[in-house]
């Protein structure tokens, strides 16, 4: 694919650019100790720095250059023929459907996260040290677009099962109906594990999934559900 920003659909252009521009603008704001992913990320609900708005602001803030531009290059390489498929309005409401209700899923598995292993604490202990349960709470931070990646993914998964992509290290092509199982299954797997130091949001990714699902299901039979409702 050749990069040529003319060429990109203008939702999928302006997230890229959205994106980048909060991130650089995070690194800037974070250099006079001012924490913009602390106040725009998505912390756990029962936190006193959770605010209802961060479950929409989350998906635009990225912890680190790695995490924005795999993010982004899954955005430009998905997005931009999800976009063009399915015109510009109806992505744009399917990027932030999916995107808040991967943060619904994800603040779901905190709380049963912390229902069994937490809540009859009054200490956390982090292995270097031992913080109040109430502040160890708000460091529970959930920043990136990756559940809107994820349910763009499911969506040009279920649009184009049989397009092959290449997806590096694998030296084959693999048909996206293959991949978008691979993921599903991985991400299930990683989530249930729960592994120590795994900061990885996989219910988030999976959340972002479902909700991709099941609206993609809903245009696809709400003609048919119309009809027999008449």
């Amino acid at each position: 694919m050749e990069w040529n920003m003319n060429r990109i659909p203008t939702v999928t252009k302006n997230l890229l650019i959205i994106n980048a521009l909060l991130w650089f603008g995070a690194m800037a704001l974070n250099r006079m100790g001012i924490d913009l992913n602390g106040i725009f990320g998505l912390h756990f609900f029962k936190a006193s720095d959770f605010r209802l708005y961060q479950l929409f602001t989350y998906m635009f803030m990225h912890d680190g250059f790695q995490h924005l531009f795999f993010n982004m290059f899954a955005v430009w390489m998905f997005g931009s023929m999800m976009e063009s498929t399915w015109g510009s309005q109806k992505f744009l409401f399917f990027y932030i459907a999916c995107g808040l209700g991967a943060g619904i899923i994800q603040e779901g598995a905190q709380y049963v996260h912390w229902m069994m292993d937490l809540s009859k604490y009054a200490m956390v202990d982090l292995g270097f040290a031992s913080v109040p349960m109430s502040e160890y709470l708000n460091m529970i931070n959930t920043v990136g677009a990756s559940g809107a990646v994820y349910g763009i993914l499911l969506g040009y998964g279920m649009t184009y099962p049989n397009h092959q992509i290449f997806i590096i290290p694998i030296p084959v092509p693999i048909k996206a109906k293959w991949l978008v199982t691979g993921y599903v299954i991985l991400e299930l797997l990683l989530g249930l594990s729960n592994r120590p130091g795994d900061n990885v949001a996989h219910f988030a990714h999976l959340g972002g999934m479902l909700v991709g699902f099941l609206i993609i299901w809903y245009w696809r039979n709400k003609y048919r559900l119309k009809g027999r409702w008449k």
